[in-house]
């Protein structure tokens, strides 16, 4: 099994291509709509998955209905953050979608309240680090946001209680890719590529290969080792890349009001690591003592 860290690194990773994907995702909806871009990015995944399917054991019955429940919540996270996007600010989006560091801990319940401190401490710098250019009167975007922030809070505690130790993280993650395929190919049809050029079409690669197929297979795979808000605090790291990709890639400049958002969402992800660590190993630890 590998070490702890290596799951912690693979979720910043995670948070780093999906703080990437935001320009992508945006760009690509106005160009085809919400619902095209959402079909084919499944579309691909799906095709993507299902080769990996090959030579495995059969699934299942319990293992595809868990994968096919959690492919329901997740295309739910995607549709509403992908409307959400589209009818708000990237500012109120970014605070939005960030509550799910607070959000996830309290539904998964038992957590210490200096994990709560930390996990805000990380909200707190994420609305400074997104709050440069100032918050909007909310809107139905913003509303869209908040519901995908608490619908996301439900799917990675429902990844980690419903996810047995013998199910399969490939089964799990290809039959989400299904479900998505399925839904947003009928609610997109007649499903329609006009408008779509070479540019487009890798946009929708790397949704769907970067920040689909590779992500999901390794969020599932690390909320079934560690613990729901361990994960979603290393995930709520995403703004802070996406700044950082800005600054290194679009010629960004890093503001003093975003430079201390970033340390404070470093600061109370590394925190609340640590007190998260801590509570769920001290049990083991007095037992073998």
């Amino acid at each position: 099994m590998l070490p702890a860290v290596t799951g912690d690194l693979l979720l910043l990773a995670v948070a780093a291509v999906w703080g990437s994907s935001y320009l992508a995702a945006k760009t690509l909806a106005a160009v085809a709509g919400v619902l095209v871009v959402l079909a084919l990015r499944y579309l691909v995944s799906m095709l993507a998955m299902l080769p990996l399917m090959i030579g495995r054991r059969r699934p299942q019955r319990r293992e595809l209905a868990v994968g096919l429940l959690l492919g329901c919540t997740q295309a739910s996270v995607l549709v509403l953050e992908t409307y959400g996007v589209s009818m708000t600010s990237a500012t109120n989006a970014g605070v939005l979608i960030s509550l799910t560091i607070l959000l996830t801990p309290v539904v998964q319940g038992g957590l210490p309240g200096r994990f709560l401190l930390a996990a805000s401490v990380a909200t707190l710098g994420v609305v400074l680090l997104v709050a440069g250019p100032g918050l909007r009167t909310p809107s139905v975007g913003d509303l869209l946001m908040l519901a995908a922030a608490v619908v996301r809070a439900a799917h990675v505690n429902l990844s980690a209680r419903l996810a047995r130790p013998s199910f399969d993280t490939v089964t799990l993650t290809t039959a989400q890719t299904v479900v998505g395929a399925f839904v947003f190919t009928v609610a997109a049809w007649p499903l329609t590529t006009d408008g779509l050029g070479a540019g487009e079409w890798l946009g929708v690669l790397y949704l769907a290969l970067g920040c689909s197929v590779f992500a999901f297979l390794v969020q599932l795979w690390a909320i079934r080792r560690t613990s729901p808000a361990r994960a979603s605090l290393l995930l709520g790291t995403e703004p802070v890349w996406a700044v950082l990709i800005g600054i290194g890639l679009g010629g960004e400049h890093l503001t003093v009001l975003a430079g201390v958002g970033i340390a404070l969402v470093l600061a109370g992800t590394y925190w609340g690591q640590r007190v998260e660590r801590h509570h769920r190993t001290a049990p083991l630890a007095a037992a073998t003592a």
